[in-house]
């Protein structure tokens, strides 16, 4: 099993898929990073030498923002919002969504399970 950026990556998936396990790498960013490496995307992690593995991480690390750091950026970019006080921070403050969704029916997700009204009847 092999560890890059802090993650285990499982190792009977194809490096690309396995790749995406970190937090910051999607789809195209894996597919970048083997195209970038010379890795052929059928091959299995557990099939990757350890020089290889080491290119990998190393390649990561200096291009790319990925696990803690990420989340550390977009944690701050909404701390940042809120303070301001700006539409979107207010939206992020009161735990609605932000991006202009309705919110009369659904955003479920958001606003959390429904809570019945007291004395409503029809």
């Amino acid at each position: 099993m092999a560890r890059i950026a802090g993650v285990n990556i499982p190792s009977q998936k194809r490096v690309p898929i396995g790749l995406t396990y970190i937090h910051g790498i999607g789809r195209t960013k894996a597919a970048e990073i083997c195209e970038k490496l010379n890795i052929p995307p059928e091959r299995r992690v557990h099939e990757l030498t350890d020089d290889e593995v080491l290119k990998i991480r190393e390649l990561i690390d200096r291009e790319y923002t990925v696990e803690g750091d990420l989340r550390r950026n977009v944690a701050m970019n909404i701390k940042r919002l809120m303070d301001l006080g700006c539409y979107r921070g207010l939206r992020h403050r009161k735990g609605l969504p932000v991006r202009g969704q309705r919110t009369h029916t659904n955003a479920r997700t958001r606003k959390g399970p429904a809570k019945p009204i007291a004395g409503k009847k029809k």
